[in-house]
């Protein structure tokens, strides 16, 4: 792929410093939490979304059919493959040209396998038992559907994506838990509280917020990763756009030690300056996803990169990473 190769370190030389340490910590590390660190200094804090929508196809000049999808998601790998931290392919968007879009999507898999831009599959899975097992098993092994990571769904309970959590974890692979989602309808959820059956140590009893509880999940399957220096390989997923909700529901995202995959930014509304007030001190950790504003360029592969890359840069340097 001819771009793979062509990033290099962004950010400013106070970033540089903090990239040295960070890489000092993380050794020889194969550990997705370490992958994506590494990743994420080299090209900056950025994943793109690869979203072959109806309206993106027409504005590219492409057929909305399985030729039109390769062509649209194929430029996509060349023009982002050794530019951007990561990319997210929406698998929806595959899925609704049946088996020729699956087949799309296991190559553009295929040819970002193995590669410095790391692949996060968006399918927002989420089941129990033997079927979550079956899910973990497509995405998070080499198979052809296999990705770097994937989105899951904890609204069936944390614990039921136990069979996803452990194979990332075994897998060198990472899962991205839906937490706080940039959607309107995610709060009648997702700030929903529960009253704890565990009395603490004072006999009070304490509500926590379904958002908190999925931090704090991912912060205890996080922990081993931190106690050597790394990022976890359960990641959230949480919005650009959630205001000052972490604060309100009193979740402490800096002690989850996860990755931060940050819809929201660019054409949902939210700035890079908006990551500083919504994440404050894990603010480190965020992978900030932008799709319609980078895609909107195209489809000529050389202004998609330099879109890219330049959207990278600018993250870096306001997060002064």
């Amino acid at each position: 792929m001819s771009g793979e190769g062509q990033g290099g370190p962004v950010g400013s030389d106070r970033g540089g410093a903090q990239r040295d340490e960070r890489h000092a910590m993380a050794g020889s590390e194969s550990s997705f939490g370490a992958r994506l660190r590494a990743s994420m200094d080299r090209y900056g804090p950025l994943c793109v979304g690869i979203d072959p929508h109806p309206a993106l196809l027409d504005s590219w000049g492409l057929a909305d059919d399985p030729a039109g999808l390769e062509s649209f998601a194929m430029t996509c790998v060349e023009a982002f493959s050794g530019a951007v931290a990561c990319v997210k392919p929406q698998s929806a968007f595959f899925e609704r040209h049946g088996s020729a879009g699956i087949a799309v999507l296991e190559k553009v898999l295929a040819e970002l396998r193995g590669g410095d831009t790391l692949s996060v599959l968006d399918v927002k899975r989420g089941d129990i038992g033997s079927t979550m097992a079956g899910y973990a098993q497509a995405y998070l092994t080499d198979g052809p559907l296999g990705a770097d990571a994937i989105t899951v769904s904890p609204y069936l309970g944390y614990g039921s994506l136990r069979p996803a959590l452990d194979a990332a974890r075994d897998a060198g692979r990472g899962v991205f838990v839906l937490a706080l989602t940039s959607n309107p309808e995610g709060p009648g959820v997702q700030h929903a509280r529960a009253w704890d059956a565990q009395p603490e140590e004072s006999g009070a009893v304490s509500a926590t917020s379904v958002a908190g509880s999925v931090v704090s999940g991912a912060a205890a399957d996080n922990a081993e990763a931190g106690r050597r220096g790394v990022l976890g390989h359960v990641g959230l997923v949480i919005g650009a756009t959630v205001g000052d909700a972490l604060q309100e529901l009193g979740v402490d995202l800096a002690a989850a030690n996860a990755p931060v995959l940050a819809p929201g930014i660019g054409a949902q509304g939210a700035d890079a300056d908006d990551l500083r007030r919504v994440f404050g001190a894990a603010v480190g950790n965020v992978l900030p996803s932008s799709s319609r504003e980078i895609l909107s360029v195209g489809p000529q592969i050389e202004t998609l990169r330099e879109r890219a890359r330049l959207s990278a840069e600018q993250l870096a340097h306001v997060l002064e990473l």
